[in-house]
């Protein structure tokens, strides 16, 4: 993947020289490598999790429903509060500290946690410390890049997130090779590596302050409750309420197939392998064709996941199907939805405005992994899968009409 990087865009720039594509802002390319170590700590202990959970402490399905809930859905109760304070102190860089430090706390926490409420009460702060961060550096990105390339600088960002979680299942699975349930070594490997993503945020990424300064509480409040933001809001609550979390699609086929545990992390990998390649390729169609017919789009992939799980039978080809377009659809959504909100209200209220959307993502998520889990105890997975597809097909439809016309 070839980078040409600059610090400060030029506002308003749809292209380079000689019609080339803007080049990547060297703080988009910093804050990337900071997400790659974060998420090589992060998944690890992602790609574990189910199994740590279900094989290793015992728990129940509805247990891991409620683990899977708070990993989904926590961190919305400190987004707005993260969007607000960066919008407010306009120092998005040290808002963003606090929460990479939390999280990166979080993972040599879990190491002495062996009961159900120590494990939730460290989900629970890596999560609150990731809704702390997410929002003041995806307006750092949306801030230095320039306006008519932001799905691309997103999609930079994320490809290198996805570099880190790709990699993280990888060093998660050689020490269980070399260790034998040795989960420990993971939660302390995770720690080294988040602590490293830290001190790269500290000493190098410049301590910029995001277009414009901050805007009074009553006008800050008053560009999230306008009307322009509520389309693209709606459709993003409509199909969170959608979306099956990754650990339950993944147990769902490791389930039909019998997969043996210890290749169970390397799920991980072959989704967001697919996500690295396509990242950056559907962040440049979202700036072309439209960044709300590609958000759509890749729920469409994520619809076609559900039924190729439901009816895998344990092929092997189904499965690495079924891993392919779940990578698909976070390639299509994860940088693009921020993109496209980026868009909507001003420089001064980005932060928020992004952490908005975020939240009403992950809130409609926390719902559905608890209601997944009793449908998959009730029902089994396989027509809980038929179900949420039913659900999500319905959704598409409503989010499709509701984002109409919304990038002219």
């Amino acid at each position: 993947m070839y980078l040409t990087i600059r610090d400060r865009p030029g506002k308003g720039e749809a292209a380079g020289p000689g019609g080339r594509a803007p080049r990547v802002a060297t703080t988009v390319v910093l804050l990337g490598v900071v997400s790659l170590l974060t998420d090589i700590s992060s998944e690890m202990v992602t790609a574990v999790l189910p199994l740590y959970l279900t094989a290793e402490l015992g728990l129940g399905l509805l247990a891991y429903g409620v683990v899977d809930g708070l990993y989904q859905g926590v961190s919305a109760l400190v987004r707005i509060f993260g969007g607000y304070l960066n919008d407010r102190t306009n120092r998005p860089k040290w808002v963003a500290v606090s929460g990479y430090g939390i999280s990166a706390l979080s993972r040599i926490a879990l190491v002495p946690a062996h009961t159900f409420a120590a494990i939730t009460a460290v989900i629970t702060a890596d999560r609150l410390g990731k809704g702390f961060r997410t929002a003041p550096r995806d307006a750092l990105i949306a801030d230095a890049s320039d306006p008519g390339a932001l799905g691309r600088a997103f999609g930079v960002h994320r490809a290198l997130d996805t570099v880190g979680a790709a990699l993280g299942p990888l060093v998660a699975f050689a020490l269980l090779l070399l260790v034998p349930g040795g989960y420990r070594a993971v939660f302390v490997a995770s720690f080294a590596f988040g602590l490293v993503g830290v001190a790269v945020l500290v000493l190098f990424v410049p301590d910029r302050r995001t277009a414009g300064g901050g805007l009074p509480v009553r006008r800050l409040f008053a560009e999230l409750a306008a009307p322009r933001l509520r389309r693209p809001l709606l459709a993003a609550g409509l199909l969170g309420l959608c979306t099956v979390g990754d650990g339950f699609l993944y147990l769902s086929l490791q389930h039909s197939g019998d997969f043996a545990a210890r290749w169970f992390p390397l799920m991980y990998v072959g989704t967001n392998l697919v996500y690295l390649a396509l990242a950056v390729p559907l962040g440049r169609l979202a700036d072309r064709a439209g960044r709300a017919r590609v958000f759509v789009g890749g729920h469409v992939a994520l619809l076609a996941v559900y039924l190729v799980a439901a009816g895998s039978g344990g092929g092997v080809l189904p499965t690495l199907l079924a891993l392919a377009l779940l990578g698909v659809y976070y390639a299509a959504t994860d940088g693009v939805l921020p993109a496209l909100i980026s868009r909507r209200v001003p420089a001064q209220a980005r932060g928020s405005g992004i952490a908005a959307a975020q939240t009403v993502v992950v809130l409609t998520r926390f719902a559905v992994s608890l209601a997944f889990a009793g449908l998959w105890e009730a029902i089994g997975p396989a027509s809980a899968l038929c179900l949420a597809a039913g659900c999500l097909a319905a959704g598409l439809g409503a989010a499709s009409w509701l984002l109409k016309g919304i990038d002219a």
